[in-house]
C-alpha cells in the first residue's frame, strides 16, 4: 500500500483579511495546520495480519501529493501544482529521482482547493484529473478560475489534456461503476449549517455542475454577480446528497469486499469532516449501496467514533481503498492511522491500526 503524506503547500495570497485568518485558526484546531510532508511511504503486510511490518519512503520531495495511480509500470503522482511520472519498479522500497512532469496544474499563491486526485481509464490510456475551485464562490474573479473547479481528462502519452466537466467546486475522490466515472464534491460554504449537500455523482462528459452560479441543479447562489442564466439551465442536478460541510473525501466502489454482506456491492465515501458547522458532520465512512449502477439505498455508517463526547475530533477520514484481501483500509489524517477493516466470523466490521503516525491523506494499492 503507497500513501500520500501530504499538506497544504504555501499560498501566501489565500485566506487573507478576518475571514481568512479565523478559517485558519479554525482549520488548525481541526489539525490541518501540519507542515507537508511532502512524500509517498510504502507499507507492506506480507503476512497477511492487517499490520503493515515493512514501512519505507517510497518517493519524497513532492510538492502536496495526493493522488496516485499505477498503469503497467507507469506510476502517477498528482501533486498540488502537476502531475509526475515515475517508472514503478516492482518490489522496490524506494524510486529514484525527481519524475517526469505529463501535465502542469492550475496552482499559484492562492492555490484555494490544492489537493489533486487522478484515477485511470479502464484502458490506462487516459487520467481524469480534479482540480477545485480557486475559492469558495468566485470572490477572487473568474479569471482566477481558468481551468479549475473541473476534472480533467489527460491523454498519458502527449499529456494534451481537455476540461472533460465543470462547475464541480471541489471534486476530490474518483472511482469506476459500470464504465461510468463518479466523483465526490465538495460544496459552497457560508449560507448556513444546512447548505449546501456535498455530493457523489456520476460525472457527464461535457457535463457543466453549477458551480458557481447555482448549486445542486438549478438553485441559484445570488452572491455571485454578474450570473448566468444560461449556464444555470444547463446545470446537472447531481445523484446524491451526502449531507452539508461533510467534506467527502475519499472514494472506492467494490463489487465484493471482506466485510459483511451488506457492505457488498456500493460505494464507500470517506468524510473527512466539517470545520465550520455545528453540530459536527462527517467524520466517518459511509456506505452507499447501488444497483444497476446507481446508488438504491440510504447510506450506512461502516466506521465511525472520530469525535469523542466532548465533540473534539481524534480523527478525520480521507482516502478509502481495498487491500488485496478485500479489507477496507482508511487513511485518518488527524489520527495519524491507516485503519484496516473487515469481517470476522460473519460478525460486524471490525477494524484495527494497520499502521500509525503516518499523517496520512490518500490511498493506493
Amino acid at each position: 500500500m503507497l500513501v500520500a503524506e501530504t499538506n497544504a503547500p504555501p499560498k501566501p495570497e489565500d485566506g487573507k483579511g478576518l475571514k481568512g485568518r479565523v478559517m485558519k485558526v479554525v482549520q488548525k484546531k481541526a489539525g490541518a495546520g501540519t507542515p507537508s510532508a511532502n512524500r509517498i511511504t510504502l507499507l507492506r503486510d506480507a503476512d497477511h495480519d492487517g499490520r503493515a511490518e515493512v514501512r519505507t519512503v517510497f518517493i519524497d520531495g513532492l510538492n502536496s501529493p495526493f493522488g496516485m495511480a499505477l498503469v503497467g509500470n507507469d506510476f502517477y503522482v498528482a501533486n498540488s501544482d502537476a502531475v509526475i511520472l515515475f517508472p514503478y519498479v516492482p518490489d522496490a522500497t524506494h524510486l529514484q529521482g525527481r519524475g517526469q512532469v505529463v501535465v502542469k496544474l492550475p496552482a499559484g499563491p492562492i492555490n484555494h482547493h490544492w489537493t489533486k486526485n487522478l484515477i485511470p481509464s479502464p484502458d490506462g490510456s487516459k487520467l481524469y484529473v480534479t482540480v477545485g475551485s480557486n475559492s469558495n464562490v468566485a470572490e477572487n474573479g473568474l479569471q482566477a478560475e481558468e481551468g479549475r473547479a473541473a476534472i480533467w481528462e489527460v491523454d498519458t502519452r502527449s499529456g494534451n489534456h481537455r476540461v472533460y466537466a465543470s462547475g464541480l467546486r471541489n471534486p476530490n475522490g474518483l472511482a469506476w461503476v459500470s464504465g461510468s466515472l463518479w466523483s465526490v464534491v465538495n460544496e459552497r460554504d457560508e449560507i448556513g449549517s444546512d447548505l449546501v449537500p456535498d455530493y457523489m455523482t456520476s460525472v457527464k462528459d461535457g457535463g457543466f455542475y453549477g458551480w458557481p452560479f447555482s448549486y445542486y441543479g438549478q438553485h441559484v447562489d445570488k452572491r455571485v454577480q454578474p450570473t448566468d442564466p444560461d449556464l444555470i439551465s444547463k446545470a446537472v442536478v447531481p445523484d446524491y446528497a451526502l449531507g452539508p460541510h461533510t467534506a467527502s473525501l475519499g472514494l472506492a466502489y467494490s463489487e465484493s469486499n471482506a466485510l459483511p454482506a451488506e457492505f457488498h456491492r456500493g460505494m464507500f465515501v470517506g468524510q473527512h469532516g466539517s470545520w465550520n458547522r455545528k453540530p459536527r458532520s462527517g467524520y466517518k465512512v459511509l456506505f452507499v449501496p447501488f444497483a444497476n449502477g446507481k446508488p438504491s439505498g440510504m447510506p450506512v455508517d461502516v466506521l465511525t467514533g472520530f469525535v469523542d463526547g466532548e465533540g473534539e475530533a481524534n480523527g478525520r477520514p480521507v482516502g478509502v481503498a481495498f487491500d488485496k484481501t478485500g479489507a477496507l483500509l482508511v487513511a485518518d489524517d488527524v489520527g495519524n492511522t491507516i485503519w484496516h477493516v473487515s469481517a470476522t466470523n460473519n460478525a460486524p466490521a471490525t477494524h484495527t491500526a494497520a499502521a500509525e503516525e503516518s499523517n496520512a491523506a490518500t490511498t493506493a494499492r
